[in-house]
């Protein structure tokens, strides 16, 4: 038996439903990888390769009559699919090691009696409407940036002492973020090497000082249903927690220690659902009891050792292009993403990429260099590598960066010397959440990278549309600035990266305004 349009990724998980596997039993009765279905699940618009439409081919094939029904009555939309939906979310909320992670956080954090998150999380399970939580994200994409950052502007005020919110002029556009910076935490220009880039681990840093109340027990727990309900899955990996910062220029410094990804999500991560939902109207714009809570003023905001501060690096990559008939002159092309609606944060908002959490994969003391996590993130999202994809599963490799594991593309640009040149263009405390945020500059100068890999460049789940710019067209990159759908972490990366590759990338190739940048 074959579907007559092929199989999708979505297909391939009903199938798994009707079969009543779990994503590694599945991957045993098809002979592939785990990872595999996995990446399915997180993309299920994904077209799987052909030797693996035949595997699902012969599997449905050779499924019983009763299987065959459920699949046929799941892919027709029967009431069957949101029974199985609900089934697989009562399952993770007793066998998921991570969603148990979290409900065991929780009970310790909110100093509740072991199981009392569970069943807040179960009761909160059964209301769930998932139409509703559909809407809900419909109106939360209305809320554009500016609103954001203005709502942001309204709640904290004017920031002392140098800091405050940064703003930047690009030919016709004002760009106004969330980002609380300073002077001397911007145009950095830090390379991206080990004498550079030297933020150090702190293994005895102990907990971040997080005590849970009614509201923000009852919020976390709200959380856990719609993300069980919506079927979005988390590893709960370690993640850096920031202590102290000392940037300066060519020069990343402070101090790091280590967290948990479950503790983000159910604290600071809820920020930024709370604050669009009251911009979207669903609750009263003067009412934000999480935000009065774990980020109530900007001595907050700077304390950064006092609270759970997470965060992350994000990157412009630019890559040079030689002249084309049809295209133009040479070029650099810039890659720029819209996020999934299945990410953790700024979901459906427009970002640079690479984009990702700050966090460690097997050496803790290594890993805590920034451009550790950008090269990592380039693998997973820009060149394929699933294996290294920590929201799929564990990791199980000694050392998943090795030379012998790299993907091609990665491995020409590091095949010599000068061949990839990372820079860290800033760093800022995001208003949204709390995060602090390296934006970053990604420029491959060799054109021979983009004759051979260009078309080898593809997004993974985290993306819904990948979008490509010349950096000799001002005119769409102005308009591209000005796109109020951006993440205000996105335009800050954006802004620095383009005002170091003009000043890096020479006429030729860079034709567009000075960015000017100011502190608010």
């Amino acid at each position: 038996m074959t579907l007559p349009n092929g199989w999708t990724g979505a297909d391939a998980c009903v199938l798994q439903d009707a079969l009543r596997l779990s994503q590694e039993a599945f991957a045993a009765h098809l002979g592939v990888h785990w990872r595999t279905v996995g990446n399915w699940h997180k993309k299920p618009s994904s077209r799987p390769k052909s030797e693996l439409q035949q595997a699902l081919d012969t599997a449905l094939d050779r499924a019983s009559d009763e299987v065959k029904a459920r699949f046929a009555e799941a892919r027709a939309g029967a009431p069957r699919a949101t029974t199985d939906a609900a089934a697989d979310a009562e399952q993770r909320l007793a066998a998921d090691p991570n969603i148990v992670a979290a409900l065991d956080w929780l009970d310790e954090r909110g100093t509740r009696e072991p199981g009392t998150a569970r069943r807040a999380v179960a009761s909160r399970l059964a209301q769930v409407d998932v139409n509703s939580l559909q809407d809900r994200g419909s109106r939360r994409g209305r809320v554009d940036q500016r609103k954001v950052a203005q709502a942001l502007a309204d709640y904290y005020g004017r920031g002392s002492g140098g800091y405050g919110r940064y703003a930047a002029r690009f030919g016709d556009v004002e760009a106004d973020t969330s980002v609380f910076t300073r002077s001397d935490w911007l145009d950095l220009d830090c390379p991206l090497i080990a004498t550079h880039d030297r933020l150090k681990l702190m293994r005895a840093a102990g907990a971040a000082p997080v005590s849970l109340d009614e509201e923000a027990f009852d919020q976390a727990a709200q959380r856990l249903a719609e993300s069980l309900a919506l079927g979005i899955r988390f590893v709960n990996m370690p993640l850096y927690r920031l202590l102290g910062v000392d940037m300066r220029r060519e020069s990343l410094g402070g101090t790091v220690g280590i967290s948990s990804f479950v503790e983000y999500i159910v604290t600071m991560d809820l920020l930024e659902g709370e604050l669009v939902d009251a911009l979207a109207g669903g609750v009263q714009a003067g009412e934000l009891p999480l935000r009065d809570r774990y980020l109530p003023d900007l001595d907050t905001v700077l304390d950064v050792g006092g609270r759970l501060t997470a965060g992350g690096t994000l990157a412009l990559c630019a890559f040079a292009r030689p002249a084309d008939p049809f295209r133009g002159p040479a070029d650099y092309v810039l890659l720029v993403q819209e996020r999934s609606g299945h990410v953790i944060n700024a979901a459906r908002r427009l970002a640079v990429i690479p984009k990702g959490f700050h966090q460690p994969l097997v050496d803790f003391r290594a890993d805590a260099q920034v451009g550790a996590t950008l090269r990592r993130e380039m693998e997973e999202e820009l060149f394929g590598r699933h294996d290294i994809d920590n929201t799929v599963g564990d990791q199980r490799s000694a050392d998943p960066m090795h030379p012998s594991r790299l993907s091609e593309p990665m491995r020409w640009l590091l095949g010599e010397p000068g061949r990839l040149r990372m820079e860290c263009t800033g760093f800022g405390l995001n208003l949204v959440s709390g995060n602090f945020e390296f934006p970053s500059l990604i420029v491959v100068e060799d054109e021979e990278f983009w004759q051979r890999y260009g078309g080898q460049i593809e997004a993974n789940w985290e993306t819904a549309n990948l979008r490509q710019y010349s950096s000799a067209d001002a005119e769409l990159v102005e308009e591209l600035a000005a796109d109020t759908a951006w993440s205000n972490e996105g335009l800050f990366a954006l802004l620095q990266g383009l005002r170091r590759l003009k000043e890096i990338g020479g006429s030729s190739r860079v034709n567009m305004p000075t960015i000017e940048w100011e502190i608010r």
